[in-house]
């Protein structure tokens, strides 16, 4: 039996007296988390309500809280303990169900919202499990009547397995549905239209609703970044590398590689300020977790739920994982990512990269082959950001090598080891590239600065191409165009510094 909340006294057998004693199928824990989750947010009810089906909770006390919270339900009335409180005194059941005191109990029990499906699919398990037993002790009291009759039992039990099928089906008919929607729906009311985590909706960091993954090698500034978005995450800055950063409500910190070294790296940056919206606002696990990802695919969302989290920082994969390499452990993870994601949890995840290519010279452009693992570890990943560079140095490049809308960079950032900070290198930002040039920039030109020197390939100069394109866009930039044919080629388009970007500066 499981321990936890303190219930109200009930009986604990629901057979008929004379029956054979048989423990019956339960969880009480996932009741109460159920029935809380519902006062606290009456959407869940709705959610719920098609996977519990009739007589999901083994106490009477808690079927009797359910009814009341469907009422409340359908009536389009708050579900909160105050409110059930007095319809339960109006229906004659306080008592019975053990008081405003027990029901503020179920309100404040541990967990969130996002698994109260979880939850509710673990109740509708142990109901059938306790429909099967009483079916079987009825069916084992009927063969030992005087005179029992084997075909009338045989046919009684037939029927009984007939309509356990039937009901198994139209309960599935729920689980198998909530999370499908219509096209429609899907294309315009599912939130992928929703305002970056971080970035712009031209170029997207990290999307909401998938995962950000930050590679590189050991020392290159990984945790020094990701530490700054979940600062920014917490109201404490508004950008990163110049982008701005969304809010979140509570950061759930995976510390699984060396915790006392992520704490001494955030320790740079964290003043007396900081100290209540950290307390409130930022939950940290140290150490492994209870079990791997690929093991426990529900565990990312079962923590997440425990310590109310809507972001999470996995640090590292290495640490989450039994092993990178084999496909299909890569798959179950990526199911645990999903899962959590599918419950509102976005997730940010630090990687590290192939031994072979941590010494590649600085500038050039890595590719996601390069990134340790299986190839679908990356593959359900939202967003792929590469730190290129060599083991403590400041400067290193970033490469956005997946990319949810336009690419970002590549980017040459530096960092400062003392404050914990990351800027970018302003000698490689195209707006003050255009504004420096009194004679304009062909999309060659800039090409050529971004790549560091050398023939720019024609990927680089459609990159800084579309680079001009957005400042002409914002009004950063003019536009004059080339003349095309002849021998050499014609002559190529024009982009100089516009006269409000010029005003601006000065």
């Amino acid at each position: 039996m499981n321990q936890g909340t303190t219930l109200p006294s009930q009986t604990p057998s629901r057979f008929d007296e004379g029956s054979t004693p048989t423990e019956h199928p339960f969880n009480l824990d996932a009741e109460c988390a159920v029935l809380g989750a519902c006062m606290h947010e009456p959407g869940v009810i709705a959610a719920v309500r098609p996977i519990l089906g009739d007589d999901a909770f083994y106490r009477p006390a808690h079927e009797t809280i359910w009814r009341a919270l469907l009422t409340q339900h359908r009536e389009d009335k708050p579900t909160d303990p105050i409110v059930l409180t007095e319809l339960l005194q109006q229906q004659g059941d306080l008592q019975r169900v053990g008081g405003h005191t027990y029901l503020s109990q179920l309100a404040n029990a541990p967990y969130g919202t996002s698994s109260a499906e979880y939850h509710a699919e673990i109740l509708r398990s142990k109901a059938d499990l306790r429909r099967l037993v009483t079916s079987a002790v009825r069916t084992l009291q009927r063969a030992r009547e005087p005179g029992a009759d084997p075909e009338a039992i045989r046919s009684e039990v037939e029927a009984e397995v007939r309509a356990e099928r039937e009901r198994a089906l139209a309960s599935g008919q729920g689980r198998l549905s909530r999370f499908a929607t219509d096209g429609w729906s899907f294309v315009k009311e599912s939130g992928a239209d929703a305002e970056p985590l971080w970035g712009t909706r031209e170029k997207t960091v990290w999307a909401p609703g998938e995962s950000l993954m930050i590679v590189g090698a050991p020392g290159v500034g990984k945790t020094t970044l990701a530490h700054q978005v979940i600062f920014a995450r917490l109201g404490l800055q508004e950008t990163v590398l110049e982008m701005p950063v969304a809010p979140s409500r509570r950061v759930l910190y995976l510390a699984m590689d060396r915790p006392k070294q992520i704490a001494k790296a955030m320790a740079r940056r964290v003043f007396s300020t900081d100290e209540k919206i950290l307390r409130e606002r930022l939950v940290v696990w140290q150490g492994p977790l209870p079990a791997t990802l690929d093991k426990e695919p529900d565990l990312l969302a079962d923590l997440a739920a425990a310590h109310e989290a809507d972001t999470i920082v996995i640090d590292s994969l290495k640490d989450a994982v039994s092993t990178m390499v084999d496909d299909s452990l890569a798959v179950a993870f990526h199911n645990a990512r999903m899962r959590a994601l599918r419950n509102g949890v976005e997730i940010l995840e630090l990687h590290h990269q192939r031994k072979a290519t941590a010494d590649a010279p600085r500038g050039q452009r890595p590719s996601l082959d390069q990134v340790y693992g299986s190839t679908w570890i990356t593959a359900g990943a939202g967003s792929v950001l590469f730190v290129s560079g060599r083991a403590g140095d400041p400067a290193v490049t970033l490469h956005h090598l997946k990319t949810p809308t336009g690419e970002v960079g590549p980017l040459d950032v530096t960092h400062d080891h003392v404050r914990g900070t990351t800027i970018v290198d302003p000698t490689k930002d195209p707006a003050v590239l255009l504004r420096n040039a009194p004679n304009g920039l062909t999309a060659r030109d800039l090409a050529t600065v971004l790549i560091g020197g050398g023939e720019p390939h024609r990927a680089d100069i459609e990159k800084a191409r579309r680079h001009l394109g957005r400042l002409v866009d914002s009004g950063l930039a003019t536009k004059t165009d080339g003349i095309a044919g002849g021998a050499g080629g014609g002559q190529q388009a024009r982009y100089y510094a516009s006269a409000r970007h010029l005003t601006a500066v000065g």
